[in-house]
């Protein structure tokens, strides 16, 4: 009897401790995605690539922003990183919202299911503006190709140094909600399946849907 009792309160146990856990695909951001660094400010006179600006231009690919505000504490990881075109560096901790940045690949799969939304999202007037990070990818060639197939027409970076791993990005495609004052609101892990889903995000963690 003894032992029964025994068994029975260990069960209890771990079936109390399995409610305790969950994984979600959106995750609120309880605290900075950023890690200490001593990054420089970002270099606007980098020259572009002139095959890969030529490219960019071509896809109607808007231009990288520029980025003079102070690195917000609790935003994106310090650090630089180019423009796709190989032009001017953009610093991540110096965006402001309301801005959705989505880390993507030439490779991944599920980034390529979700292109259309992101597009859709990003046509000129849209609410929130949208920023692509090409991460890991072989080579900045291969992401204007797929930039430019996938009809995305706002800004595109590429990080070749994969900066981004700094704020948990490894399986992709991962998107940030970036609020008015550089901090992130929150994260969608895994590729948008409509631009609903994309819209209820948004409107979410930044009050406004694009």
């Amino acid at each position: 009897m003894r032992g029964l009792r025994r068994t029975a309160a260990v069960v209890g146990l771990v079936l109390a401790l399995a409610g305790c856990t969950e994984t979600p695909s959106v995750v609120r951001s309880t605290q900075p995605a950023t890690a200490p660094s001593t990054a420089a400010p970002a270099d606007p006179t980098s020259a572009p690539n002139p095959d890969l600006a030529a490219a960019k231009k071509a896809a109607g690919i808007a231009d990288c922003p520029t980025t003079d505000a102070s690195p917000a504490k609790g935003g994106l990881p310090d650090a630089s990183v180019e423009c796709l075109d190989g032009g001017r560096d953009v610093r991540l901790a110096s965006l402001r919202g309301p801005l959705i940045v989505n880390v993507w690949a030439s490779w991944c799969g599920p980034c390529r299911t979700e292109a259309p939304f992101l597009a859709e999202a990003g046509r000129a007037g849209s609410a929130v503006r949208l920023i692509g990070v090409s991460f890991n990818d072989p080579a900045p060639d291969a992401a204007v190709t797929f930039a430019a197939d996938a009809g995305w027409t706002y800004p595109q970076l590429y990080d070749a140094d994969q900066v981004l791993r700094r704020a948990q990005v490894g399986g992709l495609p991962v998107t940030f909600f970036v609020r008015p004052d550089g901090t992130v609101a929150g994260r969608h892990a895994g590729g948008f399946t409509s631009s609903q889903e994309l819209a209820d995000a948004s409107r979410q963690y930044l009050g406004v849907a694009p």
